[in-house]
């Protein structure tokens, strides 16, 4: 009888459609369970999480992820759940939930296989019947696409993002030309017919004051998948891409067509000297060497400087080699636009570098000096030291006195910029595009759902309402792969030679730095591989905010930030 009374018992309970919801399954599901626990495991101890209308194809459920945190506190001795299914029909998921399960000791149970994991024949049965669980799961995908490729051949729109120049109507199933839009449209293709230039067609529309539907900036990829969208000839494309991947693409033979699915905005003629124009400058582009900028040069300081009038990141153009040294600049992504989005001016890294790294010696000399008589004045005054500060009063006193006090205590261990064993990996700097990239999967896991519950319920929704739905749904994927585009960089494992340049970098940076007053950047970056110093830079800095050409903040990553003051300019 003391073993029953510590038995405790999380009941999890899922069901997929809201029509399950509405009927009799979770009422059904949380009778039987609670029954099981009482009369089976001998408690009355027991807690109820249930996730109503969540498929089991992944685990990104609130209730099970709930569940799991109690479980890992030893909160509970047994998972109990109606059907294995119910937990997961993906056997990784599942597996690597079992696993968990295992080293915390929590017995799993699933009710009607009449089966717990306490012994090698049901830990071995469970694994079997997932394997089926999975097959399902995948027969539905496939019956899924099946079914929708058949309404593309009829003709039907399978939803989305209604393209810019057409307004759709989701009650007579057709496609109607939008009249202001479409000759916002008509313009696109007759100015680059005639001039050839995406960058300055973008920043033609944005400058009259035109916008997206999403009321975003043009950018000249945003227009140049109009441009080239056999969309605006009447037809309708469909079964392009895997997998809601924009990037990878099927084989022409899997694609749908229907020609004169709508009415048409731009002639077929026009098209196709468009894709020409498009095709032939994109080659002479590859000529010219002017793509995988990431490849052939190296940014130092790209990813980490903000614009201070717009709040937006500065992205880096290569300039070429001067005395044998490629160096880059760095615009304002949104004065690259429009001049009426931003005016910040454009700044070389010679400039940044020579500010960053004397910040950076000059800080390491401050640090060298500090005693328990220095004050924040005299530690001031050697941060600001140098060319590079003659235009600044000072650092703002609340950054100065945090400095100070660190410097004072001694918490500050190592260099002043941070220990290089304590620094993060640049695959771990990405943890922006970490959350983008998990929400846009969320997204893509919304969309299969809706599709699902449409094509297999009937009664779950009209197609009124998956319409509404699914766009609202593609207009958040589209927000998100527009804040994805902003990263420069794509994380990814590092390769063992990067690591080497990680792990390196700051001994060679050092030995740069040491018993000097003054540090020419160039000369640095002539003596030192680019990647060592983009990969120091990333390695100490988050953030350095510029208004023009002058320096207004320095984020470190071991928690030091410093507010410039600077004179200002007489009017």
């Amino acid at each position: 009888m003391e073993q029953e009374r510590k038995n405790r018992v999380a009941i999890y309970i899922r069901v997929s459609t809201q029509m399950q919801v509405d009927k009799d399954s979770l009422p059904m599901q949380r009778k039987d369970l609670i029954a099981y626990s009482q009369l089976i495991l001998n408690t009355d101890s027991y807690e109820i999480f249930e996730d109503a209308g969540y498929s089991g194809k992944n685990t990104d459920r609130p209730e099970y992820q709930r569940m799991m945190s109690q479980l890992r506190t030893g909160a509970f001795t047994h998972l109990l759940v109606w059907k294995i299914d119910r937990i997961s029909r993906n056997l990784l998921d599942f597996a690597t939930m079992y696993n968990e399960l295992k080293d915390l000791g929590v017995t799993f149970v699933s009710k009607s296989e009449q089966f717990d994991t306490s012994t090698a024949m049901g830990e071995a049965m469970l694994k079997i019947i997932l394997v089926f669980a999975e097959l399902e799961r995948n027969m539905t995908s496939e019956r899924v696409t099946a079914t929708m490729i058949s309404r593309a051949n009829n003709g039907q729109w399978n939803g989305g993002r209604i393209p810019f120049g057409y307004d759709y109507d989701p009650i007579e199933h057709i496609f109607s030309i939008n009249k202001p839009e479409s000759e916002i449209v008509h313009f696109m293709y007759d100015w680059y017919e005639k001039e050839r230039s995406l960058v300055r067609l973008a920043r033609e529309l944005n400058d009259s004051g035109s916008r997206t539907r999403l009321g975003y900036t043009w950018t000249p990829t945003s227009i140049d998948i109009i441009l080239r969208s056999i969309f605006y000839c009447g037809d309708y494309l469909y079964n392009v891409h895997k997998d809601a991947s924009r990037q990878k693409v099927k084989d022409e033979s899997e694609w749908v067509t229907i020609t004169d699915h709508h009415p048409a905005i731009i002639s077929r003629e026009q098209k196709d000297r468009i894709v020409a124009i498009l095709t032939e400058n994109q080659r002479l582009r590859k000529e010219r060497g002017q793509f995988d900028y990431r490849v052939k040069h190296t940014h130092i300081f790209g990813g980490i400087l903000y614009c201070a009038k717009c709040g937006g990141m500065m992205y880096s153009s290569p300039v070429g080699k001067r005395d044998g040294w490629e160096h880059s600049l760095y615009h304002c992504n949104n004065r690259r636009k429009s001049i009426n989005l931003c005016d910040q001016q454009t700044i070389s890294d010679t400039k940044v570098g020579e500010f960053i790294f004397n910040l950076i010696l000059n800080m390491l000399n401050a640090q060298s000096a500090f005693t328990l008589e220095t004050t924040i004045e005299q530690l001031q005054e050697r941060i600001l030291c140098g060319e590079p500060f003659k235009g600044i009063i000072g650092i703002e006193q609340e950054d100065l006195e945090h400095l100070h006090s660190l410097l004072l205590s001694g918490r500050l261990h190592g260099s002043i910029y941070g220990k290089a064993d304590d620094i993060k990996s640049p695959v771990k700097q990405t943890a922006g595009i970490g959350k983008l990239k998990s929400r846009r999967n969320k997204v893509v896991r919304a969309l299969d759902r809706l599709r699902n519950l449409f094509l297999y319920d009937d009664n779950a929704m009209s197609e009124k309402d998956y319409i509404l739905q699914r766009e609202d749904l593609e207009k958040e994927l589209d927000e998100i792969d527009q804040q994805i585009a902003v990263y420069e960089h794509d994380p990814g494992e590092a390769a063992d030679d990067e690591i080497f340049i990680q792990k390196s970098s700051e001994f060679i940076i050092a030995k740069n730095l040491q018993g000097r007053n003054y540090i020419y950047y160039k000369r640095l970056a002539q003596s030192v591989e680019p990647q060592v110093l983009q990969s120091f830079v990333r390695q100490i800095l988050t953030k350095v905010t510029l208004l023009d050409e002058q320096f207004l903040s320095v984020t470190f990553k071991n928690g030091i930030h410093l507010r410039f003051t600077h004179k200002k300019e007489p009017s």
